[in-house]
């Protein structure tokens, strides 16, 4: 009994420590939100139907759009939400392709449109900038011109809108599309895009569910956003000069006009699986390191004591300070082997926490079928995934591993769209590996 307590207590006393860090810090504050969140959505009310629907404007930033645009432009005319009532405001921040050739076919396609091309300086929030000066809808929309919208989504966010005047911005729910899902491929691919629906179905359907029931929302999304007008124009409009103008945009909307930010669940904007890899990693990148950007701009008197009041410190302290714990777990697993830390209970507490994993993904997936239920197809497609919660803590695990990396890089290079591409990167490091290991011979050899 001694030895075991020894062992217990001291031996493991660091481990035992490390490994509860993700229990306290992610785990249990994801089942506590989890379970609210499944008991808010019995409760769900339905939107009531205005005497008189208003005028909206839609933005559509177009930089090389040719094989996308059309069928954009065309969700929104097979759209619900009567045409006679849509501005749509294509913004081309200068396109090398052939843009405007699916602009003219979709004109001559759908002449009953109020459509609209102009041209803008190159970059989506100077695109979006413009266009907000050409809109004349009491609602103000944009969407990426490489996905499309779900044939209610547009009738669906303004009706939430119409039905809570509190509100001044709301993101809708971005999906990659199941059908490009289904397209053959090789199985590696097709298990990290069932592995991205899942966890986008979960950031999205769950995640920012939470977040924005006490009007915490950290980011409406850049694919799909809408904001009433006269709020959008008592901003400083969106930021040229970060990554995140989608994030910033949410900063200045929440924390400067202390205006209400949330979600509609039932607007849906379909996207492209992620193509590769690569794509995964420069997207991921690029995302940390814009959100790294907009929280220095926007966040002040950082404190871990502010951990449990402000929900800004919470996110930067996951989002941020925690991978660093996350990445030391995989160098300290090797290294407290040898200092005769017992491999049978580091392995023990690895399987625990991974299971728990498993077990908040699952408890995600009841609330997101629940969330789905008006759209059938896509709650019976979601239903078949059931088994991607097992592979999830995986895939967020690279991600992190990725986010990491990106801020490392934002350190160390001058932010750009586009990082270098993994194999890229590998290169790099196995060069400077390899080129170490030939100087410390050297060493050794004088």
């Amino acid at each position: 009994m001694g030895y075991w307590l020894n062992l217990t207590l001291f031996k493991m006393g660091f481990w035992i420590t490390w490994a509860l860090i993700p229990i306290v810090v992610e785990i249990i504050p994801a089942f506590v939100s989890g379970i609210r969140l499944l008991i808010k959505t019995f409760h769900r009310k339905r939107p009531t139907m205005p005497a008189k629907m208003p005028f909206i404007s839609l933005m559509v930033p177009v930089y090389n759009s040719e094989e996308t645009l059309f069928n954009c432009i065309q969700s929104i005319h097979d759209s619900t939400y009567p045409t006679e009532l849509v501005q749509v405001i294509l913004a081309d921040n200068q396109s090398t392709d052939d843009s405007f050739g699916a602009f003219v076919k979709a004109q001559n396609k759908f002449a009953d449109m109020n459509m609209q091309l102009i041209h803008t300086q190159r970059g989506k929030a100077s695109a979006l900038n413009t266009a907000i000066y050409e809109s004349i809808g009491t609602y103000i929309i944009n969407i990426d011109s490489d996905g499309v919208l779900e044939k209610n989504a547009l009738m669906n966010m303004v009706l939430q809108f119409e039905n809570d005047y509190k509100v001044a911005a709301l993101t809708g729910t971005i999906l990659p599309a199941k059908k490009m899902i289904r397209q053959k491929k090789p199985w590696h691919l097709k298990i990290l895009q069932y592995n991205e629906y899942f966890e986008y179905a979960q950031a999205f359907l769950s995640g920012r569910t939470i977040e924005a029931r006490n009007n915490q929302l950290f980011t409406m999304s850049g694919a799909f956003s809408a904001f009433r007008k006269e709020a959008l124009l008592n901003t400083f409009m969106y930021n040229v000069d970060t990554l995140g103008e989608d994030t910033d945009m949410t900063f200045q909307i929440r924390d400067k006009l202390k205006r209400k930010v949330a979600i509609c669940t039932s607007a849906i904007f379909y996207i492209e699986p992620i193509p590769s890899l690569d794509n995964l990693y420069t997207q991921r990148q690029r995302w940390q390191r814009g959100e790294i950007e907009v929280m220095h701009q926007h966040t002040k008197n950082i404190s871990v004591r502010n951990f449990f009041n402000d929900f800004l410190i919470r996110r930067m302290m996951i989002d941020h300070t925690f991978l660093f714990p996350k990445m030391i777990w995989l160098f300290a697993s090797i290294a407290l082997l040898f200092f005769r830390y017992s491999a049978l209970m580091m392995g023990m507490s690895y399987v625990a926490i991974y299971l728990l994993y498993i077990l908040v993904s699952l408890l995600n997936y009841i609330c997101v079928r629940l969330l789905l239920r008006d759209f059938p197809d896509e709650n019976k497609f979601y239903a078949h995934q059931w088994w991607v919660a097992f592979s999830q803590p995986i895939y967020n695990f690279i991600c992190s591993c990725i986010r990491l990396v990106g801020t490392i890089n934002g350190m160390t290079e001058i932010a750009a769209w586009n990082s270098e591409k993994f194999d890229q990167e590998a290169k790099g490091v196995g060069s400077i590996i390899r080129s170490d290991f030939k100087n410390l011979k050297k060493r050794k050899k004088e």
